[in-house]
């Protein structure tokens, strides 16, 4: 490209008082590439901050990876944790059991899945301490008459339970009689509440401290499985590959990414034809610029002819065009950026977009600034842009001089 082909290019942008049509015409192209780009930076950043929320909450409430057997309860689980802790990758490991109950109190009674848990290697392997809004995990292991029990926040207004409520739950397939497992009544006391803000986990959980589950399921040192917390969580599927073949049958490794496949599938589907919809908005404007540009070649018709019988190259002419379209859509992309950044920053740092909390997990608005997403946004653009100056540049360049200048 030499200095004259970009000279002419930014001499065309410019307007004398006669075109001054043409001049209004390119600041509104530059502005649609602008809106277009700061559309899908917004959109995409918001759709991001959504699905990183998401995950942070899954993974607040659920293991990176999951052991379970085939044949059902575990009974020698120390062994296997130890296997598991000495897996590379593998930070901690913790021991669960889980049973569906029926927790019953002082306003009614609700299904809800209880989980007995091993507090002290919990809190490392899990995030479930993080959600305990009124008491604490650690309470559950406190001796007492009375053993402790966390209700997810919904469930304990579902049965109008309140911290230091005693509940009564009713534990199926306890003692063996005469007609068979009749089930079970516990009492245990609330001593705390947790709200992960996702209903169906606030609504149908609650923990227990692993030896009262063992004693209410008459299951000695059985567990249901362990829980496994890695280092990097996108390393999670190669990590239960290596804890399945090491441990062999019965035993299978599931990680978060697997069970939740469905979820982040649509997800990332939802967030792809988010993209294809908003790219359509620079598609738009990059019609601006190929009219933009054609009205350039029809007013500048007799300069394109000088230049071409001053010994100005067919090539260099068509770049002059696409340098002119191109200015736009960088100008265009580079605005659109800029402002993305600065509604981005302020979304996220004053959040004054407010959701309702019955509807969403969410209160506010989730915003997540990924390189990634400007970079994509900014090329996908400047492509558009310069793909709409392929058409003008070429008409540009097939202007036949002789005829231009024939009655000038």
């Amino acid at each position: 490209m030499s200095s004259l082909e970009l000279f002419v290019s930014l001499k065309y942008l410019g307007a004398k008082r006669r075109q001054t049509f043409i001049s209004i015409i390119t600041v509104i192209s530059i502005a649609g590439v602008a809106i277009g780009v700061l559309a899908l930076i917004i959109v995409l950043s918001v759709m991001g901050g959504f699905e990183k929320d998401l995950r942070e909450r899954i993974l607040g409430t659920t293991a990176h990876i999951t052991v379970l057997s085939l044949k059902g309860h575990i009974s020698d689980y120390e062994k296997i944790l130890e296997k598991v802790r000495e897996t590379d990758g593998v930070l901690s490991a913790t021991p669960f059991l889980y049973t569906q109950v029926l927790v019953t109190g002082p306003g009614g009674s609700s299904g809800a899945v209880m989980r007995g848990i091993d507090v002290e290697t919990a809190k490392e392997s899990l995030k479930i301490s993080q959600f305990v809004r009124v008491g604490s995990l650690d309470s559950l292991v406190q001796e007492g008459n009375v053993p402790g029990i966390v209700l997810g926040r919904e469930l304990a207004d579902n049965i109008g339970a309140v911290v230091g409520d005693t509940v009564e739950v009713l534990v199926p397939g306890g003692k063996i009689s005469p007609f068979g497992p009749l089930p079970e009544v516990r009492s245990f006391r609330v001593v705390g509440l947790f709200e992960s803000g996702m209903f169906d986990f606030d609504s149908g959980f609650a923990f227990v401290s692993l030896p009262e589950a063992q004693k209410a399921l008459l299951l000695g040192k059985r567990v249901s499985g362990i829980e496994v917390k890695v280092e990097d969580i996108y390393d999670a599927g190669k990590i239960a590959s290596s804890i399945q073949s090491k441990l062999g049958f019965p035993f299978i490794a599931r990680d978060w990414m697997r069970m939740n496949r469905n979820l982040f599938s649509a997800l990332k589907l939802e967030k792809v034809v988010m993209f294809i919809i908003l790219v359509l908005i620079v598609f738009v404007a990059a019609f601006n610029i190929v009219s933009t540009l054609i009205m350039v070649v029809m007013e500048k018709t007799k300069d394109i002819a000088i230049l071409m019988s001053m010994g100005v190259r067919r090539k260099s002419i068509r770049k002059i065009f696409a340098l002119e379209g191109l200015i736009i859509g960088v100008v265009g992309t580079a605005i659109g950026q800029v402002l993305g950044y600065i509604s981005c920053f302020l979304l996220k740092k004053y959040q004054f977009i407010k959701l309702p909390s019955d509807v969403y997990y969410i209160s506010t608005l989730p915003v997540e600034m990924n390189p990634l997403t400007f970079l994509v946004t900014g090329v996908a653009a400047v492509a558009i842009c310069y793909l709409a100056t392929v058409y003008p540049a070429n008409q540009a360049a097939k202007i036949d001089p002789a005829e231009a200048l024939r009655y000038e």
